[in-house]
């Protein structure tokens, strides 16, 4: 049985069957390295390192792990922001067909133990920042290594004394003992050192990332070289690379999908330049996008939205951005206009185009078209070439009609091998359909029009379910939303004796506007003329400010803390609300 493919057709010049590099990530580096040694790899807080230089320390990196015992196989840990040293630690890594184990440089203590013993890393790349947070090297695990590095390592020699009299004094010293050691110590070992042979192959596993979201515990995600190429190449196409000199804001973190794929070893495949930014910083995304003038950037839907309202950024010039990518999470029809609106009036000469992906498949497998006239309001675009997509009946793997809701099921080149250490969720996420195609199952709720555009709705774990009937919050959401006087909602399904559960909306509010109960009122009234009576809000909070993840999304776990108990629910149709509504 053929899968239906109605988007095809819709890619303009874009072919729907593309060419993949048999290569490893390291090797499509050196091509770029070999084809442009003086071009501009990286910025770093000033700092611009050439292909050439950067190969010479990937090489370096390589041949001094090799020399720290790291073979073919092996994990190691990199706890680094994004910064030159994240780049040399991940290609370094690679050349010798090891794993690059990456984990967010926040983690807590008890998350990092974690990740070491579900990966069983040997060795660990980590930041002096967060180095305190790392268990000791004591023999009894599989750790034997840290090597520990310093923002300073990462800047030129002017550069770094600055930082050594500011800031360096007060980061924390690491006693260095031969199992911690200095990362200009091991970059030294390995310039005098032969770099050892490449020992990966296209389909050997490359990276774990951590899936983490809004809600569930992390899982590895098991990613070979062959699913970082794949979800590189599809995206520059579709996206359209632009032209060598071209750079990329690397903005999003290079432990998860979008900042280690999109910007990243995107760019670095094509020989362009990535900007990296080592601190993730929402609310200073729009100064960040002023002053290094990128011509690609990627976001959350929360960036953009702190984007328009940074009154900082006044009349600045745009016009140097060719391409403004969403991604993450929901990108609502609204929001959608206020960003192209906003860039139409900074001179730019695009519009935000929205994508959809997921860990499991590095990060997009789904994207707008560029033509305006070819895009859909509400739709995350249509697959990749190469991607197929399918919408299936919650709990089956039955094919649901054009239009009807149900999860999303992806297959394709980018598509993860399964999670560390996880046989169950693996064989729960990676189905073979009645096809005879190996698809995942996103546990995301979607639907596809008869043209292929697919629509995204809510993660399953989202739904609501409320005396037996399904209620999507977003809907919720998007009718909120629409109130003038309302920044941004987010709606939760919780628990009730008799309903199951009930609707709760929490609220932030436009400034000037007061959270008082008439304004839960007018926000109910127009509840009432467009939600169904069984998923109206039984209780709206309201908050300064929404509580987001390490990744700019909306954190689903805080919010719920918020909700310890029940207590006294309103009456969505009493004609004023209760006090504690």
């Amino acid at each position: 049985m053929t899968p239906e493919t109605p988007w095809y057709g819709k890619y303009g010049e874009v072919p729907s069957n593309l060419e993949y590099p048999d290569m490893t990530m390291y090797e499509c580096l050196m091509r770029s390295a070999s084809d442009g040694p003086e071009t501009v790899a990286c910025e770093f807080m000033g700092r611009k390192m050439r292909y050439s230089d950067l190969i010479v320390e990937v090489d370096a990196m390589a041949a001094a792990l090799h020399g720290l015992g790291i073979r073919k196989g092996d994990k190691v840990l990199v706890c680094l922001p994004n910064s030159p040293q994240a780049l040399i630690s991940i290609y370094g890594i690679n050349r010798l067909g090891a794993v690059a184990t990456m984990i967010h440089p926040l983690s807590a203590r008890e998350e990092i133990k974690f990740y070491i013993e579900n990966s069983g890393s040997k060795a660990a790349i980590v930041l002096d920042l967060f180095y305190p947070n790392f268990p000791a090297v004591d023999g009894s695990g599989t750790l034997k290594n840290i090597i520990v590095t310093s923002i300073k390592d990462g800047l030129g020699a002017g550069k770094a004394l600055l930082y050594q009299i500011v800031q360096g004094r007060k980061d924390p010293k690491p006693k260095f003992d031969g199992k911690v050691i200095r990362w200009n110590d091991v970059i030294g070992i390995g310039r005098r050192s032969e770099p050892p042979p490449i020992f990966s192959a296209k389909e050997d596993l490359a990276c774990i990332l951590y899936s983490g979201g809004t809600t569930g515990r992390s899982k590895g995600v098991l990613l070979s070289n062959m699913n970082i190429n794949a979800a590189a190449v599809q995206t520059m196409t579709m996206s359209e690379s632009g032209e060598v000199g071209d750079t990329m804001l690397a903005i999003m973190p290079v432990f998860h999908g979008f900042g280690l794929c999109i910007c990243v070893h995107m760019v670095l495949y094509m020989g362009r330049t990535c900007i990296l930014i080592p601190k993730f910083e929402p609310k200073s995304y729009a100064n960040i996008v002023v002053k290094n003038k990128p011509n690609f950037i990627v976001g959350v839907p929360s960036l953009f939205e702190l984007m328009l309202r940074n009154k900082r950024i006044g009349d600045a010039d745009l016009s140097h951005l060719k391409g403004v990518f969403c991604g993450g999470d929901t990108l609502t029809a609204d929001l959608k206009k206020r960003v192209d609106a906003f860039l139409k009036e900074h001179r730019c000469r695009t519009t935000v185009r929205e994508g959809y992906g997921a860990t499991e498949c590095v990060a997009a497998s789904c994207l707008a078209p560029k033509s305006e006239e070819k895009q859909r309001e509400g739709s995350i675009g249509i697959p990749f070439p190469d991607t197929l997509y399918k919408i299936v009946r919650v709990g089956t793997i039955e094919a649901a009609d054009y239009g009807d809701d149900g999860e999303i099921c992806i297959s394709g080149p980018s598509v993860m091998m399964g999670y560390v250490n996880e046989p169950e969720e693996t064989a729960e996420a990676l189905k073979v359909h009645g096809d005879g195609i190996r698809w995942l199952h996103t546990g995301d709720i979607g639907c596809m029009d008869r043209d292929g555009y697919v629509y995204f709705k809510h993660r399953i774990k989202r739904m609501i379910i409320s005396s037996g009937y399904n209620i999507y919050p977003n809907q919720i959401e998007n009718v909120i939303n629409s109130v003038p006087f309302v920044r941004s909602c987010y709606a939760i399904g919780i628990p009730h004796p008799i309903y199951s559960q009930v609707v709760k909306v929490f609220v932030v509010l436009e400034d000037g506007t007061s959270p008082t109960s008439e304004t839960k009122e007018r926000i109910m009234e127009v509840c009432r003329d467009k939600v169904f009576r069984y998923a109206l809000p039984r209780q709206i909070e309201f908050l300064n400010e929404l509580p987001i993840t390490k990744l700019g999304k909306i954190y689903h776990a805080e919010l719920e803390k918020l909700c310890p108990e029940i207590g006294e629910l309103h009456d969505p149709f009493s004609p004023r609300p209760a006090q504690n509504m």
